[in-house]
């Protein structure tokens, strides 16, 4: 009897905040937005990633437009010129806002934010929000790299990116329970893609050493993920159908290192092409598998994200393929990636914006998980 007189006590306390909001009572901030808080996980942050990556694309075409005479650019000039300033502030006003609500999520609800770290998918997504920053700010119109606001907000965003590797790349050989091999998954990319947006800045900056650091660390630990997810072993495996878009992660990373690589040494050398070459591969051999992802294109939910970002990253990397090999094939291959990067992005806009509710109140592997761990806590 001592037993069951808490446990009915503990149901009371849970459910009375949510009871005294539908009746409109006074209720914290916690209590007005619950369901919001709850369902935001850190996945959410693939919209920025898209938005951020679509402004530096449409930034490089622009300047791009500007500095070549030749015919395939020209018709750069066919879209307002404005456009990039659009996306970026879209971009700004969309991050500013799912960077407030995750940090009152941090607040309110941090047994979920835990649950997020402890999940194999869900602590790769933890790198996301810094990557969107880092993004927004090398494409930002006004501000130059070698402003020294730039190089303080570059050491703001890409310092919690050297504390997430520090943490997880020291439990993929370390922790019993932890290892690669059984945690790997398309979406253990996002953390290589982290250190490459990072040294593509530090490039930027002149900071060559710096750039090299963030470049070796993350294509070192590339190349281990790589092999792993390629044998197919059980980590790849747990991917639910409707988040297969996120194998499209396996292009954005050698798009990302070819980028970062040509910032550092300044040209599209050999290096640079043959991870493109890698990256354009990697696409083809998704884009010819149209039923693989045929159930997650059943229903609108957040992962359909995870086609704009690679998909424009590839689109980045080919304008410098095209400003590097001046001919007609690269500039040809140079419009095509982008229109279809422009035509997904547009796209998967478009659905979000009619399925925005479905969007927050759809279940998610990520949100099971920290519910499931909340409860037992």
């Amino acid at each position: 009897m001592g037993e069951k007189e808490p446990q009915r006590s503990i149901e009371v306390v849970i459910h009375a905040p949510t009871q005294r909001h539908r009746d409109g009572h006074h209720a914290t901030l916690p209590e007005r937005c619950p369901s919001i808080l709850t369902r935001l996980h850190a996945g959410y942050f693939r919209i920025t990633l898209s938005l951020g990556c679509q402004a530096l694309l449409w930034k490089t075409l622009t300047e791009s437009a500007a500095n070549n005479s030749m015919a395939s650019y020209n018709k750069l000039h066919l879209f307002p010129s404005f456009t990039f300033q659009l996306i970026w502030c879209l971009a700004l006003v969309v991050l500013l806002l799912l960077s407030l609500l995750y940090t009152l999520r941090c607040i309110f609800r941090f047994h979920m934010v835990k649950a997020e770290f402890l999940h194999p998918l869900g602590v790769n997504y933890l790198f996301a929000p810094w990557i969107s920053w880092l993004l927004l700010l090398q494409s930002a119109p006004l501000i130059a790299p070698d402003a020294i606001y730039y190089q303080v907000i570059w050491w703001v965003f890409v310092f919690p990116i050297m504390a997430l590797d520090v943490k997880i790349y020291g439990q993929w050989f370390t922790a019993e329970k932890r290892f690669l091999s059984m945690l790997a998954n398309p979406t253990s990319q996002i953390s290589v893609i982290g250190n490459l947006v990072g040294a593509r800045g530090a490039a930027q900056m002149g900071w060559k050493e710096c750039a090299l650091c963030l470049f070796s660390l993350g294509m070192v630990h590339y190349l281990v993920l790589f092999i792993t997810l390629y044998q197919r072993l059980s980590g790849s495996n747990r991917i639910p159908a409707r988040l297969r878009p996120v194998f499209f992660l396996f292009v954005a990373a050698p798009s990302m290192a070819s980028l970062a690589w040509t910032s550092i040494c300044g040209s599209f050398d050999i290096l640079s092409k043959i991870l493109f070459f890698l990256a354009l591969f990697l696409f083809m051999s998704l884009a010819c598998r149209p039923t693989f992802f045929k159930k997650s294109m059943r229903k609108f939910n957040v992962a359909w994200w995870a086609y704009s970002f690679p998909l424009t990253l590839l689109a980045l990397a080919s304008t410098e393929y095209a400003q590097e090999v001046k001919m007609h094939i690269p500039s040809g291959l140079m419009l095509i990636l982008s229109a279809i990067s422009v035509l997904v992005f547009v796209g998967v806009m478009f659905s979000a914006a009619l399925n925005v509710d479905q969007g927050l109140l759809e279940d998610d592997p990520i949100l099971n998980f920290g519910n499931n761990l909340g409860s037992r806590a």
